[in-house]
Formats: C-alpha cells, structure tokens, sequence
C-alpha cells in the first residue's frame, strides 16, 4: 500500500547510498531499507505512536530499532546534508556554503517599577519573579 508519505523511486535513488552503507554484523536483511524509511517517514509525518503503526510496514519494534541506530550513527545528518548538497547544486550554487550570516535581534522592553525590586543583601536592583 502506498502513503503519502513514502519515498518516490527517485527520492529512494537520492539518499540510498547512505543507507546501503549501514551494516549490521552478519545478520540477513528481512526487511528492504526503503520500507524502514517510508515507515519512519509515515510516522513522522503522521505523528502516530510506534505500536500503531500500520502492519503493510515492517514491525514497530524493528523500525523503531533501525530509527534508533540511524539516529546514533548520525544517519539523518547525513540525509539532510545531501539533501541540502543536492538543492544547493541545483539552483547553480556550491553545494556547501561559503560563509554564513549569524543576525540576533535585541528588542527593548519596557518594565515597571513592579517588575522590579532591590535586593538588600546585594544592593542591586532585581526582577521580582512569582512562580
């Protein structure tokens, strides 16, 4: 069954190298890593719990292993970077950033005097807090 969610062949192409060089000792793959990936991908689209997740997709409790290992392995990172590679080459850019522009914005606030108060130990004035 296919969801919106899943993968078209062509997105598979895309991230597939990253995913085909993941290994797992000498154990038989059961289950194609395309179908781990839609499954992750229907769950974090949907936002549905592990254990309801639909049974066309492999077991919760296999995906949610190949989910965890992928995320301990830096495998998501990865994704995105290449995905983040492949747009940027595309729009006819460098495929990695020459420079970046870090901007904060400080915005004055105004405070009354009963947000305010003094701290007679310290001689300073400072924010009442109610918790």
């Amino acid at each position: 069954m296919k969801y919106p969610s899943d993968l078209t062949t062509k997105q598979w192409n895309i991230i597939k190298p990253l995913f085909e060089r993941e290994k797992r000792g000498k154990h038989f793959q059961v289950h194609s890593k395309r179908k781990l990936v839609n499954a992750v991908l229907y769950i974090n689209k949907t936002g549905c719990p592990w254990r309801q997740l639909p049974h066309d997709f492999p077991k919760y409790t296999t995906v949610s292993s190949f989910y965890q290992r992928a995320v301990k392995n830096g495998l998501w990172a990865k994704v995105l970077k290449k995905l983040v590679q492949k747009t940027r080459t595309e729009a006819g850019r460098n495929a990695e950033p020459s420079y970046a522009l870090i901007d904060s914005q400080s915005v004055k606030t105004t405070s009354g005097a009963e947000d305010r108060g003094m701290d007679g130990g310290k001689k300073q004035k400072v924010a009442n807090v109610i918790l």
